[in-house]
């Protein structure tokens, strides 16, 4: 059987040492943190974690969800978990006090939903939309639906979900077809098909809120082939009155679930809608004389998409998390069976002469797979949550440079962290299932789970591919590469810091080869890519592997720095802040490198890749 022991430690650490959350203390939320109730946030929602809901992992995943006679019921013990969970107060931790939640901020929300996901995942997907969805409503929503709607979401007595993605159409919402049509009183009649829409209904609460984006006809009922009449709405399961009362049942059904390689305790559903009474979120559209820019050219999106793209962000930022969870889980299985299970002997000469063989982790290559797992895991975590820190500071910094860098970094790393994160997670999912041998294989041990399961956060919310072109194609370029040029200036402070440290040296050295990568490759597509824009395409996927090696070395160059800190003055747990040093040497000597490659990749252009005809391949 799995097991998952949540690492508060590291959390501990991250808060405390490296990010010094105490000094941000006259910020809303961090004025009522300490270490005393940060200590008892995490220690309960770590023993929530791992006695509630890691026992719950395999069963969502033997059972999964059943779909009979048009009802959608989740796993057993998925709903009793979900009161205990609601109960518990763990789905309201970063909601606003006004709307019933307790109002800190997302680095800490960020800490607990790792723990979530690294304990079972599936389960955690229903209050993580649902905490997305709530906050687009509370953003754009009629007052109303803030003062009777909101806090029912927040409080988990209804869901909410996404409903963005078509039969026919992913990425490019320009071809939806899902249209919502304007009454007399003021509301839509919605009419479409959704799918692959998580927790798009199940047996866990009464109603669900479901957010949908839809095209709004022109007079002639035709469709716009772009974004300018896309707009957002909000479409419940069962019609509420403006008080919150629930009425009748909505034009709103599930026809199928879908039969998944993972994360079978979430239920992905196929949602029709039939003349479904919607409510149009944000301002009302503008007239096609208005839905010019100065240029005289069609405007490309509406109003609507900005509530979306709210909401699409929190999820990129959950998904990424998810990453770090699968790393995290993994890893610690593949740990304690490595420390188990013995076969062969150690190429030194054997370990154990008493006993028959070697554990495994005698061997240098079970080593190399697990610390991977490790670097990677606390290197994202100090990244992820750095970035959480910044999306409270683009708010509430000192000053506006402060605030101004704070939202450029974010805006910078989300493509990131939900495409780099991901994809590690799911090759550290699959490093630590190798240590199994054929036992990782079975379902025995829960680890081709967890591989199965990891493999979903590559692809959902934006696949890996669209992540790296946001990076390359919108990012970069952005207040014309203010963000990035900040950012570098950034890593560059972080390589000063540790100047005059003989210990830091190898490392510094490390990350600044690996920088020099990164700015080559930058240089290479300013140049490139407006050329032809294939190069951006065909380069954006290992410029992304650069972006995230380099960052996770700037986090463990940070940490390493701190550890030898620590270790000079005398610690209680030098045993701790050596981990660090040998995870921070491992990322500078074993991945550090691979930037080299990938800039080299990046460089080598589009052509080869668009040589053949279609017909060829």
């Amino acid at each position: 059987m799995p097991t998952y022991k949540a690492p508060v430690d590291d959390f501990r650490f991250l808060l405390w040492e490296l990010h010094k959350i105490d000094q941000y203390n006259d910020w809303p939320g961090f004025d009522q943190l300490d270490p005393e109730l940060t200590d008892a946030i995490l220690g309960e929602g770590a023993k929530f974690c791992e006695e509630v809901l890691q026992p719950l992992n395999q069963v969502g995943d033997e059972h999964g969800c059943t779909y009979e006679n048009g009802v959608v019921r989740t796993p057993p013990g998925f709903k009793e978990a979900y009161d205990q969970y609601c109960a518990n107060g763990w789905n309201r931790l970063g909601a606003s006090e006004k709307m019933g939640g307790a109002g800190l901020p997302a680095i800490i929300t960020f800490a607990f939903a790792e723990m979530g996901s690294s304990a079972n995942q599936a389960f955690t997907m229903y209050p993580g939309l649902t905490n997305a969805a709530y906050g687009a409503l509370a953003a754009t929503g009629a007052p109303w639906m803030k003062e009777n709607i909101v806090p029912k979401m927040v409080s988990g007595e209804w869901c909410g979900t996404m409903c963005l993605t078509e039969p026919h159409c992913g990425t490019d919402l320009r071809l939806m077809k899902t249209n919502a049509v304007e009454q007399e009183d003021g509301t839509y009649r919605l009419n479409g098909t959704k799918i692959f829409i998580s927790g798009g209904d199940h047996d866990m609460v009464d109603n669900i809120i479901h957010m949908v984006i839809a095209k709004i006809p022109d007079e002639n009922g035709k469709l716009a082939n772009d974004l300018s009449t896309v707009n957002f709405f909000m479409v419940p399961k069962v019609n509420v009155l403006e008080d919150g009362t629930m009425t009748d049942r909505n034009g709103v059904t599930c026809g199928s679930i879908e039969k998944k390689m993972g994360i079978k305790g979430s239920s992905t559903c196929v949602m029709n809608f039939d003349n479904a009474v919607a409510y149009r979120l944000g301002p009302k559209p503008q007239d096609a004389s208005a839905q010019k820019s100065a240029d005289g050219k069609k405007k490309s999106s509406s109003a609507g998409m900005k509530g979306m793209f709210g909401m699409m962000n929190a999820a990129r930022m959950g998904v990424g998390i998810q990453g770090i969870a699968a790393s995290e889980v993994s890893y610690q299985n593949g740990v304690e069976y490595s420390n188990e299970r013995t076969a062969g002997r150690a190429l030194t000469g054997a370990k154990f002469p008493d006993q028959s063989a070697d554990p495994i982790m005698v061997h240098p290559d079970i080593r190399r797979m697990l610390l991977l797992g490790r670097s990677f895991s606390e290197g994202s975590r100090a990244l992820a949550t750095w970035v959480s820190l910044m999306f409270s500071q683009a708010t509430h910094g000192k000053t506006e440079e402060e605030r101004q860098f704070a939202a450029d970094t974010s805006d910078l790393l989300t493509p990131v962290i939900k495409g780099y994160f991901t994809d590690m997670g799911f090759e550290v999912a699959n490093a630590s299932m190798q240590c199994f041998g054929g036992h990782g294989y079975v379902r025995d041990h829960g680890m081709e789970q967890f591989v199965r399961d990891a493999r979903i956060n590559q692809v959902y919310e934006g696949a890996n591919g669209v992540q790296a072109l946001d990076l390359v194609g919108r990012k970069l370029a952005r207040n014309g590469g203010r963000g990035v040029m900040n950012y570098f200036a950034h890593i560059e402070e972080t390589l000063k810091s540790a100047e005059g440290n003989d210990d830091l040296a190898p490392l510094a050295a490390s990350l600044a080869r690996g920088y020099a990568d990164l700015g080559d490759a930058t240089n290479w597509l300013m140049e490139n890519a407006l050329k032809n824009p294939d190069h951006a395409g065909a380069a954006s996927v290992d410029y992304m592997r650069i972006f995230g090696i380099v960052s996770l070395g700037m986090m463990w160059l940070k940490m390493a720095k701190i550890s030898t800190e620590a270790l000079a003055a005398g610690t209680d747990n030098p045993e701790f802040y050596k981990r660090k040093l040998t995870c921070a040497k491992f990322w500078m000597e074993r991945v550090m490198p691979d930037t080299a490659s990938a800039a080299m990749r990046a460089k080598a252009g589009a052509e080869t890749l668009m040589e053949l005809d279609a017909a060829a391949f």
